[in-house]
């Protein structure tokens, strides 16, 4: 399914009411951004993947709170994320998720690996980054990452 970065999907044949866990995907340019008490990363030109959970009350309704921040850039940054959305240099270009009330998302970002952000996103967990650097689209890799823990991906593109 593919949807612009307007339309924003309130009603799909996905239930955005149960708990999952998801990918951000961002194209970007090479750029250095403030991330809060973080402090200040570098960013190469390129694709960046995070690896966020939507396991709280919302469900993965949070995929839409993503799109509208990238969209509309109308709240404070709260997580690490969030400072991605607001940098112009960074573009929400794909969302994948997947329901389930397990929580996978650090086995999710372990899978990944290569280049990454070291402690972005992971403040709550022994990984060392939920953010990961690639050169090319990595929208296959994700999928085939959520199908290798056994889970169906929905695809959100803009």
């Amino acid at each position: 399914m593919s949807l612009g970065i307007n339309d924003v999907p309130l009603a799909t044949d996905f239930d955005f009411s149960r708990k999952g866990i998801y990918c951000l995907i961002f194209e970007n340019n090479e750029c250095a951004l403030q991330v809060g008490k973080k402090g200040e990363f570098s960013f190469k030109r390129g694709y960046h993947i995070y690896v966020g959970s939507a396991l709280g009350p919302g469900g993965l309704k949070r995929m839409q709170r993503h799109i509208r921040l990238s969209r509309d850039k109308d709240k404070n940054p709260k997580w690490h994320v969030d400072y991605l959305h607001f940098c112009p240099a960074f573009h929400l270009v794909s969302v994948v998720c997947a329901a389930t009330p397990e929580r996978l998302e650090c086995m999710l970002a372990g899978s990944f690996g290569g280049p990454c952000a070291p402690g972005f996103g992971c403040t709550d967990c022994a990984c060392e980054s939920h953010l990961f650097f690639r050169a090319e689209s990595p929208l296959s890799e994700v999928l085939k990452a959520f199908e290798g823990l056994g889970l169906l991906p929905f695809v959100l593109e803009f």
